[in-house]
């Protein structure tokens, strides 16, 4: 069973309903969630001209390899109406693996842990809250250490 932890958001429709069905997939096809942090609202990412992210960070208790679970969570985006049509846009949903016990790997499709985890506040603030002391497994410093690190300035706020 790998332990991971995951990063949920999303900015299109009904923000809060739309966490909440992705939490509900990912209990049914990925795991078990054995914690949430709280939503964070988020300003957009990458590309700012578009709405607010609400974002939140899950742990999952899985019994899928890495490559299992991504088509498992790109199955649930699919479902939940993602559409892919912009690098950084705007999506209904948005799954990614942030890590994967202490597992480092790169393939084509996927990267553990993300390779932008330590640069992205939106997903740092929500991941400290519940992992505060998990060391990344590239970086060899806590989640917390991390944050006060990260360079990005954008606002993340608990809702």
């Amino acid at each position: 069973m790998g332990r991971t932890y995951l990063l949920i958001g999303g900015n299109i429709g009904n923000r809060l309903q739309n966490l909440q069905r992705a939490i509900t997939l990912i209990g049914t096809k990925a795991g078990e969630i054995t914690r949430q942090s709280a939503v964070y609202e988020t300003e957009a990412w990458g590309k700012h001209d578009q709405p607010a992210f609400l974002n939140q960070v899950l742990r999952v208790i899985t019994s899928q390899q890495p490559q299992a679970l991504l088509q498992t969570l790109l199955g649930i985006e699919q479902e939940m109406g993602r559409a892919r049509q912009e690098k950084y846009g705007p999506r209904t949903i948005d799954i990614d693996i942030l890590l994967y016990d202490d597992l480092v790997m790169k393939t084509d499709e996927l990267a553990i842990p993300h390779p932008q985890l330590h640069l992205r506040r939106f997903a740092l603030a929500p991941l400290a809250e519940i992992a505060a002391s998990v060391i990344h497994p590239v970086l060899k410093k806590s989640i917390d250490e991390l944050l006060l690190e990260c360079p990005d300035k954008l606002a993340v706020k608990k809702l």
